[in-house]
């Protein structure tokens, strides 16, 4: 695994992609990477000039043909619904690479709490509208990006979406180890239903992307510019282990992957462990409750796990 590039990835041809907010920094380089292989490559983006311009970039870098722009705002489930019903066909692959990271409180259209709304929520209400296009490709992978922040987070059932005494990290955190709980259950739900999709995490370490945009805080980004610029590999570095989570053929559904270096902060792919309560069954079934609840979609097609 350490000496895993992405020009190692094997043939894709044949295989349906889709990553969310693939514009720019990881999203643009995995996007890269699959269309480099062969896959046809949806990019779901947000921002239709940006989009065109992510879809440009990788036609060339590529020479591939079968790159598309697919608009899909994940703060909005009326995107999600309209982005997933305008979806038909076969997908074999879906990237839930989107992320925003430690902004002002704001809500999303449905008046969740932004990171949470978008990170955590929309994914989940994407992939469960994407299951039957998951399930038409016979064989598929789900893999959802986390970040190194999820070790901080908890899940506080109390005040999910942050009404009393909102703390922009904390959220963020609370959002990345949502994502985990998710890729858990998933990979639980899809054995019970026995179904061959592979539900899988990745995390970047700390890669240099346009993340911190919305975070709307000049002075604690000039703080910390000097120690981001010594301690970041670039986007196509951060990529890898999505990469890999995606094509490896040795990846086994609930594996977490990232950078191989100290602290896991950069460094060739590699499996990693998450905190230990991401393996609490407990939570990870009350979230996943909670999120069906406040996103009305209820993955019907999968049995419940027991």
């Amino acid at each position: 695994m350490n000496d895993f590039t992405a020009e190692a990835i094997g043939d894709l041809t044949g295989t349906r992609v889709v990553v969310t907010g693939a514009n720019s920094g990881l999203g643009l380089q995995t996007s890269i990477g699959l269309a480099r292989a062969g896959a046809e490559v949806i990019l779901a983006c947000r921002d239709e000039q940006r989009g065109r311009e992510a879809e440009k970039r990788v036609r060339e870098e590529t020479g591939s043909e079968r790159v598309e722009l697919r608009i899909l705002d994940l703060a909005s489930l009326a995107s999600v619904r309209e982005f997933a019903a305008g979806l038909t066909g076969p997908l074999h692959l879906l990237v839930n690479n989107a992320g925003i990271m430690a902004t002002p409180k704001a809500t999303t259209a449905d008046g969740f709490e932004l990171q949470f709304g978008t990170n955590h929520l929309g994914h989940f209400a994407l992939t469960g509208l994407l299951l039957g296009q998951l399930q038409e490709a016979g064989s598929a992978r789900v893999v959802t990006l986390s970040s190194l922040a999820h070790k901080r987070g908890r899940i506080d059932f109390d005040d999910l979406q942050w009404e009393h005494g909102y703390r922009r990290w904390k959220a963020y955190g609370q959002s990345k180890i949502a994502n985990l709980y998710f890729m858990t259950e998933l990979d639980r739900r899809a054995r019970a239903a026995r179904w061959d999709l592979v539900s899988v995490a990745a995390h970047p370490g700390m890669a240099s992307t346009n993340l911190t945009a919305g975070m709307n805080t000049p002075a604690v980004l000039d703080v910390f510019s000097a120690f981001f610029k010594l301690a970041t590999q670039s986007d196509a570095a951060g990529a890898l282990p999505t990469l890999y989570a995606a094509t490896a053929p040795e990846v086994h559904g609930g594996d977490f992957y990232g950078p191989s270096g100290p602290g896991e902060l950069r460094g060739a792919p590699r499996l990693v462990a998450p905190v230990p309560r991401v393996l609490d069954r407990d939570t990870a079934v009350r979230l996943w409750n909670r999120s069906v609840e406040l996103t009305g979609v209820d993955y019907a097609a999968l049995l419940p796990a027991g």
